[in-house]
């Protein structure tokens, strides 16, 4: 096989009370990655498209080669030689899971053209070091649902347990991303190393409810348990009108808003697309009334996640 292309989608994580522990696909946008065999081994970044020159160019410091390389020398390959190319589809520091698209997409386009050595399931901790290139935390609530699609559950990283559960048809998300960014490190940086055991109960009641609701297709328990006591609180600040803008989206249909990821894009659930789309329009006026653009994406649950594109 001389050439390979591959499509990772954005992703919600954190989904509200499962701070990185859950986490879910979306259909669009994402990132393309191109692979091309070459003669010389090593790999080369050709070109990335869409990053206004701002990612790394060294293959051992990008998120979408380095996952190629740690690949590569698990399976103890030393005369693989190819070029990358990387679209980016999704701004950086954006919440949207951009870092895991590109890795994601880059851990499918190169076991495709392997002949598929490893399942989907065993890409998993190779995608996530592309999270810790990307970030310093090899975390799995964003590669975990582009990769596998679907409404994921990291039940612990050590050892690594991660599965999918149902979701019901008519649940749309809506994902606002604001014209601002926020890096994942500083969002990480201002939480609490310690929490309450007031709020941990809490939270663990939301968690568990939010999974029963998913699960049972009980709208109002999914609304119920979409508060977040722990993190929210504390990152919400960094996003300007950030409970204006939730406001706007439950005064429209929204069954639950929070922050998408690190943030500064926000996410809403909702039934039925109507509802996902009078959300959206909602959210995005708040914004304009701060003075900040906004891109939206509405989007049904994905349940394919990454993909093999073909001509």
């Amino acid at each position: 096989m001389n050439s390979v292309k591959a499509f990772a989608p954005a992703t919600v994580a954190n989904v509200a009370c499962g701070f990185d522990i859950f986490g879910f696909a979306i259909k669009e946008p994402g990132d393309v990655v191109e692979l091309r065999r070459c003669d010389e081994p090593g790999i080369v970044i050709a070109d990335i498209i869409g990053d206004e020159g701002r990612l790394p160019r060294s293959a051992e410091k990008n998120s979408v080669t380095g996952v190629m390389l740690h690949m590569l020398k698990h399976l103890g390959i030393k005369d693989f030689g190819c070029e990358v190319v990387l679209h980016k589809n999704m701004p950086l520091g954006s919440g949207m899971g951009s870092s895991a698209a590109s890795a994601v997409a880059g851990v499918m386009a190169i076991n495709e053209m392997l002949g598929q050595p490893f399942t989907r399931q065993e890409l998993l901790p190779f995608a996530m070091e592309g999270e810790r290139i990307a970030s310093g935390s090899a975390h799995a609530d964003n590669v975990g649902p582009s990769l596998l699609g679907g409404f994921v559950v990291i039940r612990s990283y050590n050892p690594l347990d991660i599965f999918t559960i149902p979701v019901p048809d008519d649940l749309y998300c809506t994902l606002v991303h604001p014209d601002i960014e926020i890096n994942t490190k500083d969002a990480r940086f201002i939480l609490k190393n310690e929490v309450s055991l007031k709020n941990t109960i809490a939270q663990m009641g939301n968690v568990a409810g939010l999974v029963a609701g998913l699960m049972k297709s009980d709208y109002d328990l999914i609304s119920r348990s979409m508060v977040d006591v722990i993190i929210e609180p504390v990152r919400s600040i960094l996003i300007p009108d950030f409970k204006e803008v939730k406001q706007a989206a439950l005064s429209n249909g929204a069954l639950g808003c929070s922050i998408s990821g690190s943030g500064p894009s926000m996410f809403a659930l909702s039934r039925g697309l109507e509802n996902a789309n009078n959300a959206a329009t909602a959210m995005r006026a708040r914004f304009a009334q701060a003075g900040i653009e906004s891109a939206i994406h509405v989007s049904a649950i994905n349940q394919g996640g990454a993909m093999i594109l073909t001509d």
